[in-house]
């Protein structure tokens, strides 16, 4: 068995590269670059299907589902009590932990702390715009404008939630 061996440092070749394979007309495109490819060949995201909605989010918790816009308007808003964003999917194991957690929390700090949830299935791109990398992924705002976000990922213990909300924020 032979290696090919492909060397990237000349320019792409102006003609398709032909193979031969059932179809006798097939061509296959080389493009080094991805910024190369035509527009008609970028991939969109599809989901094979719906995940499962609302299975563990009922209308009688207190942490509420919003969307992306609703989110950036509270966010844009004024407040008097702090901010916690958690970022989750129906299907991920740690979310729903987290959820039984900042139930908790939400009835712990009822008056004094206002936590929502965002659905990454449902609003990919503003996850990705947030960087959301891994689940959940929880932010923390201040009232005041002057201090940062406290951003974390992964399961969060309550007690070091409580520390965030008393200390830092």
């Amino acid at each position: 068995m032979q290696a090919a061996i492909f060397s990237f440092h000349t320019s792409p070749p102006s003609l398709p590269l032909s193979f031969n394979t059932r179809r006798p007309n097939s061509t296959l495109f080389f493009y080094p670059n991805v910024r190369d490819r035509p527009s008609s060949l970028t991939f969109s995201r599809r989901l094979l299907c719906k995940p499962p909605a609302g299975k563990y989010i009922s209308d009688d918790y207190l942490v509420k589902k919003i969307s992306a816009d609703d989110l950036q308007e509270l966010v844009k808003g004024e407040r008097k009590v702090p901010l916690i964003i958690d970022f989750y999917a129906t299907w991920c194991g740690p979310c729903i932990l987290m959820a039984q957690e900042l139930e908790m929390l939400a009835v712990e700090y009822e008056n004094n702390a206002l936590i929502v949830k965002v659905d990454t299935d449902d609003e990919y791109e503003f996850a990705r715009d947030m960087q959301v990398r891994g689940l959940p992924t929880l932010y923390f705002l201040s009232p005041d404008p002057n201090k940062d976000a406290i951003r974390t990922e992964g399961l969060l213990p309550i007690q070091m939630m409580r520390d965030i909300i008393d200390n830092e924020l």
